[in-house]
């Protein structure tokens, strides 16, 4: 009877062996697949930190190059305008200078209306010698103010052509 008891405490032995090894070897394969899940976890949490930041940075270029474009084209339209302004007052320039040149121009044809007017009469009333020196002397003077208007319009005229050139 020994005997038998002894097979069955072999079987016994056996099978709580076999039990053991058994929950070692799910207890280590559950262990493994913790571990798996935590390395599937860290890499889909590496994996999405990544594509977030690539995003921001992204995100980060548009911005920056939409700021830059528009602060060109800013600029682009300051420039434009300021040559437009620059172009207006030229143009007032040239046409502040063809009114000068037109109001000396009409003041030197009035003075040599008014000294030919003169020189008429100075010419009607000069019966005698006397009358005939004071018109010879009106006429030189009537030159010598036409003279020095022509120079002065000429000079004038100079002077703003120079100007507007420059």
């Amino acid at each position: 009877m020994c005997e038998k008891y002894k097979n069955l405490f072999a079987v016994v032995v056996v099978v709580v062996v076999v039990v053991v090894v058994m929950v070692v070897v799910v207890v280590v394969v559950f262990v493994l697949l913790l571990l798996l899940l935590l390395v599937v976890v860290v890499v889909v949490v590496v994996v999405v930190v990544v594509v977030v930041v690539v995003v921001v940075v992204v995100v980060v270029v548009v911005v920056v190059v939409v700021v830059v474009v528009v602060v060109v084209v800013v600029v682009m339209l300051v420039v434009v305008v300021v040559f437009v302004l620059l172009l207006l007052l030229s143009l007032l320039l040239v046409v502040v200078v063809v009114v000068v040149v037109v109001v000396v121009v009409v003041v030197v044809v009035v003075v040599v209306v008014v000294a030919v007017v003169v020189k008429v009469i100075v010419e009607l009333v000069a019966a005698a010698v006397v009358l005939a020196l004071v018109a010879i002397v009106v006429r030189v003077v009537v030159v010598v103010v036409v003279v020095v208007v022509v120079v002065v319009v000429v000079v004038v005229v100079v002077v703003v052509v120079v100007v507007v050139v420059r």
